[in-house]
């Protein structure tokens, strides 16, 4: 360990994915000297472009999208302090059931291991000794997500490494909070229909099946900014819509569940880092 920094890669599916589920450990870890590397696997072209128009509408550019959201994800970068950032640079497939889920050259469409072998590249590279993405579902179903967690696990397979793998959550406590607090900033939201609110509830964890609580509150206006750097998309960002004080009240901590693990350190736990130094 000595002739190298510990590393954490976090392997994302669009850009602003970095600040919402892993902006606290991100700008946390790196302010404790850890080299924070964010693997970013699509453009993010079915964004809103400017004005907010959407994917589909007159006018609404992919690649002109993604040219902002690049430039909107480095911005990110430099508010959590993350060391490296590595973009893959597939084209983003939209949401489950989009025609563009369909287009050849889009992540949903991009066989798994074609993905991974340059994700393990990178690995090889890097040597992380952590790595966190999403879970098999993609945390809600976003092809994108999906395919992320994909590559991911398969590219850990390719390499020696056996890096702390960790995949990102919400306790379903939490989730029921920020049903309400939804509620209380949209206070016209009509009734979700059942099959809606049974989605919702299978999103997330139990509370007791959470390995890991990391507590990030005190990064969470680092959080807050690099989730304002993605402006283009402060539509679709519930969060930003909060204030930076009560954000830093409700989203100070982040979850994770450990699915790989050769320290024996003991769970639950409250670093992605333990039994490492």
């Amino acid at each position: 360990m000595a002739d190298r920094p510990l590393t954490l890669m976090a392997v994302h599916a669009h850009p602003d994915d970095e600040a919402t589920g892993t902006g606290g450990i991100l700008a946390r870890y790196a302010a404790e000297g850890i080299r924070t590397v964010l693997v970013t696997c699509t453009d993010g072209g079915c964004g809103d472009g400017p004005g907010g128009v959407k994917p589909g509408d007159p006018g609404h550019d992919p690649a002109a999208v993604a040219l902002m959201r690049r430039q909107e994800l480095k911005a990110s970068c430099d508010v959590l302090k993350v060391s490296d950032l590595e973009m893959l640079d597939y084209a983003d497939s939209g949401m489950m059931g989009w025609p563009s889920n369909d287009a050849p050259e889009s992540f949903w469409q991009t066989p798994v291991e074609e993905g991974a072998t340059r994700l393990a590249e990178l690995m090889r590279q890097y040597r992380p000794d952590v790595v966190v993405t999403y879970d098999a579902n993609g945390f809600y179903g976003h092809p994108d997500h999906i395919q992320a967690h994909r590559i991911t696990m398969a590219a850990l397979e390719m390499t020696a490494l056996t890096p702390k793998v960790y995949w990102t959550t919400m306790p379903r406590s939490m989730m029921q909070r920020f049903g309400e607090i939804m509620r209380e900033f949209h206070e016209d939201m009509p009734e979700p229909d059942p099959a809606e609110t049974a989605a919702m509830a299978e999103i997330g964890l139990p509370d007791d099946e959470i390995t890991t609580w990391v507590d990030t509150t005190a990064f969470s206006g680092q959080k807050f900014d690099a989730l304002a750097a993605h402006a283009s998309q402060g539509e679709n960002i519930f969060f930003l819509k909060m204030g930076k004080k009560r954000f830093g009240e409700l989203m100070g901590m982040e979850t994770f569940v450990r699915v790989q693990d050769a320290t024996g350190a003991a769970v639950p736990e409250n670093d992605l880092f333990a039994g490492l130094r």
